[in-house]
């Protein structure tokens, strides 16, 4: 008789970094590590110091702390790194020693280490990204000692802040948080300043990766600890920060560190309808049941459109699109690549929307593209690109400045840069009738919203046109007809005598 024993395998448990950043914190750093909750040895729980060079005996008194239930490590920086600097270091400590949460505490006991447990719970459940204790989710700010011009600061900064980055943190300046070191991981925080508005730059950052934030009342208190934050400085370096943050949205400017979104193959080509854009501009351009070849078809927007209007469309892109676009046929192909997957002539219109300026050779492909048509003069190129001499960027590049990002004029996967000048001369080197250009308004609505604001914004960026095209306009839209090449005009020549000898021998 056999008898099947089971042993059940308990879960790993949780690892858990206690950082403490310190510094000149010689009287409080003992009384911090005291109150940290023995209720934590639930987890595999480790405690990390760093003293940032401090001028005093910090080091030595919390190497000094024996009573600890926890495994304790002391570190020194000998060249002071400053409060974000030594958060890097303390964050690197995390993702090397394998921990799964960090918890930043601060050594002068400004936030109740006893309220760890409370704050890690969010984490462990996987319902948090990152956790933030509070002081203003409650009334209890002001009776627990910040003076009224800090919270009053701490208020009107939250606000500037949640309005410009469309959140809704009751504090954005709390220095008492934790982390899952898998979000830490996804997000360049060793760019970030070393100076205080780092909690500012690494929010921005877990916002800019849709990474999840929660926050949690904490009880305020302030005790004769030392300041060493030049208020007027941070509340200007907080507002920079955010300010550059929202630039890059609108793809004024561009910082690495704020390039955090999560990538897809089409996610900076967003479809801009519902406004003056090139997707509505060549939606109305082409005549209702034609047949469509949408070049870089994306995500499949303009087919969905363009059918409701009876057209019958095809699509070409380097990456393979869902089976359930509307699509006649579907060519997977790079377009810096020689030749060209289809005869242009079968169709009556072609758009090549945001495309041209990624190529390597724009002029090899226009000409490949004429080539390959039996029926010039007839199809017609809708084509539009980002206007370089737009006077943003020519603002931008008077200041010395001239930024790429991951979206706009300057997108980072641009090769060329085009004006209406170098555009219409592409074309027409090339064997094209110009038979249309435009300027198109900056895309208002996708920056801001689509609201009253940035309707206006549309409509004087529109009468600016009028006045200078080539300064106001933010794109270029033209439409195109190709030339029949000298083949072509050949084998008609040949075509057209054959007929005409057939002609006279039956007269």
């Amino acid at each position: 008789m056999f008898v099947l024993v089971s042993f059940s395998v308990p879960d790993r448990r949780s690892r858990v970094l206690i950082f403490i950043v310190a510094y000149n914190a010689e009287r409080t750093i003992q009384p911090v590590l005291q109150r940290i909750p023995a209720a934590l040895l639930e987890y595999d729980t480790e405690i990390l110091i760093i003293d940032d060079s401090s001028k005093d005996e910090t080091f030595h008194r919390a190497r000094e702390f024996g009573d600890s239930p926890f495994p304790v490590t002391v570190l020194f920086n000998p060249v002071n790194q400053r409060y974000g600097g030594n958060q890097k270091i303390g964050f690197h400590y995390a993702i090397l020693r394998g921990f799964d949460f960090v918890a930043l505490v601060h050594g002068d006991g400004q936030y109740a280490p006893e309220r760890l447990p409370e704050l890690l719970g969010p984490l462990v459940r996987g319902e948090a990204d990152a956790v933030f204790g509070s002081r203003m989710m409650g009334r209890d700010a002001l009776k627990g000692g910040m003076p009224y011009y800090k919270y009053a600061g701490n208020r009107i900064l939250t606000g500037i802040q949640n309005r410009l980055l469309r959140s809704s943190l009751s504090e954005f300046h709390s220095g008492y948080r934790l982390y899952s070191v898998a979000a830490l991981k996804r997000i360049p925080f060793e760019r970030n300043t070393n100076d205080f508005h780092f909690d500012t730059e690494i929010i921005i950052q877990l916002f800019r990766a849709k990474l999840r934030v929660r926050e949690i009342p904490i009880p305020t208190y302030y005790g004769d600890e030392i300041c060493h934050v030049n208020g007027l400085k941070y509340a200007f370096d907080v507002i920079k920060a955010t300010l550059l943050s929202r630039a890059q949205d609108l793809s004024l400017l561009y910082q690495r560190k704020f390039d955090v979104i999560p990538p897809t193959d089409h996610s900076n080509y967003q479809p801009k309808m519902g406004y003056e854009s090139p997707h509505t501009m060549a939606i109305s351009r082409v005549a209702p049941g034609s047949a469509v070849l949408d070049i870089g078809c994306a995500s499949g927007y303009m087919a969905k459109e363009l059918s409701e209007k009876g057209c019958t469309v095809s699509g070409i892109d380097q990456y393979a699109v869902s089976r359930d676009l509307p699509l006649k046929e579907f060519f997977q192909h790079n377009l810096d690549e020689p030749g060209f997957p289809v005869n242009a002539g079968l169709f009556d219109y072609i758009l090549l929307l945001d495309v041209i300026e990624h190529l390597r050779s724009p002029e090899k492909f226009v000409e490949s593209l004429r080539s390959s048509s039996r029926n010039s003069g007839v199809t017609k190129l809708v084509v539009s690109t980002g206007n370089i001499a737009f006077g943003m960027t020519r603002l931008l590049l008077l200041l010395g400045m001239f930024n790429y990002g991951p979206r706009g004029i300057l997108d980072l996967t641009h090769t060329r840069l085009f004006t209406f000048t170098t555009m219409r001369a592409l074309f027409e080197q090339c064997g094209y009738v110009i038979d249309e250009v435009q300027g198109v308004p900056a895309p208002f609505p996708l920056a801001l919203g689509d609201n009253a604001l940035s309707r206006l914004l549309l409509s004087v960026n529109r009468l600016l046109i009028r006045l200078s095209r080539g300064f106001f306009s933010y794109q270029i839209f033209m439409v195109v007809r190709p030339l029949p090449t000298l083949e072509v005009l050949l084998q008609d020549a040949i075509e057209c005598s054959d007929t005409k000898v057939a002609a006279a021998s039956r007269g």
